[in-house]
């Protein structure tokens, strides 16, 4: 029911806690999030202030200016001993009061990557951590940040009617889908298992979108991140979906693992008026190698254009399905984007 998301930060910078709803205003999952440092979220010139109001006297031990740091580890240490629970004085608790703007890094952003948002809260105990210190006795349980986390800007609202709807995907590197949530099935339509069935994921998307996707791919391979893409979805029931998708790269052990794909639907207007946009020029070309992404061999020796004969333009299933089969033999993987271009249906255009 907020318009914006809990957070929970330990006093060392830890993302404790988040509720899943930051996935509507960031664009991360709750799972990407927890117990990770909440300074990678953050706008390098906010990070300090961020520091500053998780220190119980606003004056972190390794600020630039204050004390030396030796100095300022005894005094977070005699914090520790001075304010436990039971003896934080009720008219000191508005001293622990925090309320200050931050900017985090938000995949779904279109202008700058970064959306401000404002942290109102209070600094309270964390309990149940059991940490020890170097000598193995427990310390006592830290402050740490309790915040609910809203936007500056209040959304549009379009952004609320259609907030409720995002989903996302997870895709292999080449876009293979893999999995996607509850709200994905429900908008597209499609079990898990026939997203993974039909192969590449290319084969969801328009025809005419697929150059356009490919290049945000190939993108995304080379700076980790697509940026905003604004393409058409097949559902299960044969219509088109609009969708406003941003693709990231996660990576394990320093190597790209996977894709993650936040995709929010957009209404037919909004996705025609993008459609618009969109210049005319085609920068994904055979010529340049990026192609060898997608496992297209060229120039292709006899292959047969389904979309320049008009007579069998109108393909029944079964030679739909028939033909995925023997792509392969005219030298078009079908896998590849041109063989996903290859496989759709023209009677669903």
């Amino acid at each position: 029911a907020l318009n914006g998301f809990v957070l929970v930060v330990t006093s060392e910078g830890l993302i404790f806690y988040s509720s899943h709803t930051i996935q509507d205003y960031l664009g991360f999952h709750q799972t990407d999030v927890m117990h990770q440092s909440v300074f990678e979220l953050i706008h390098t010139e906010d990070q300090q202030e961020f520091r500053r109001n998780l220190h119980w006297a606003l004056s972190p031990p390794h600020a630039p200016e204050g004390e030396p740091s030796a100095e300022g580890g005894r005094s977070l240490g005699s914090s520790a001993v001075a304010y436990k629970p039971d003896q934080l004085p009720p008219e000191n608790s508005s001293f622990l009061e925090r309320s200050f703007v931050c900017r985090f890094r938000c995949l779904l952003d279109n202008s700058s990557g970064f959306l401000a948002l404002n942290l109102q809260g209070r600094l309270k105990f964390l309990h149940g951590q059991n940490k020890r210190s170097e000598d193995g006795s427990a310390l006592p349980p830290q402050l740490a940040l309790f915040a609910i986390s809203t936007p500056l800007q209040p959304p549009s609202i379009l952004q609320i009617r259609t907030k409720n709807m995002i989903f996302r995907t997870k895709h292999k590197l080449d876009f293979t889908p893999l999995a996607c949530d509850a709200k994905g099935k429900i908008v597209l339509g499609y079990t898990e298992a026939e997203l993974r069935v039909c192969g590449t994921g290319y084969q969801f998307i328009h025809a005419a979108d697929m150059l356009y996707c490919a290049e945000n791919h190939v993108r995304m391979m080379k700076t980790g991140e697509s940026g905003l893409t604004v393409f058409r979805l097949l559902t299960k029931e044969n219509r088109w979906k609009w969708v406003q998708a941003n693709a990231r790269l996660v990576y394990k052990n320093g190597k790209p693992e996977y894709i993650i794909v936040t995709q929010r639907p957009l209404v037919d207007e909004e996705g025609g008026e993008h459609l618009r946009k969109r210049s005319m020029h085609l920068p994904f070309t055979f010529a340049t190698g990026e192609a060898l992404l997608y496992k297209s061999d060229y120039p292709l020796p006899g292959f047969p254009d389904p979309f320049q004969s008009k007579g069998k333009g109108s393909k029944s299933k079964k030679t739909f399905h028939s033909h995925r089969g023997c792509s392969r033999k005219n030298g078009v993987d079908p896998s590849s984007l041109l063989g996903a271009v290859m496989q759709q249906d023209k009677a669903v255009y």
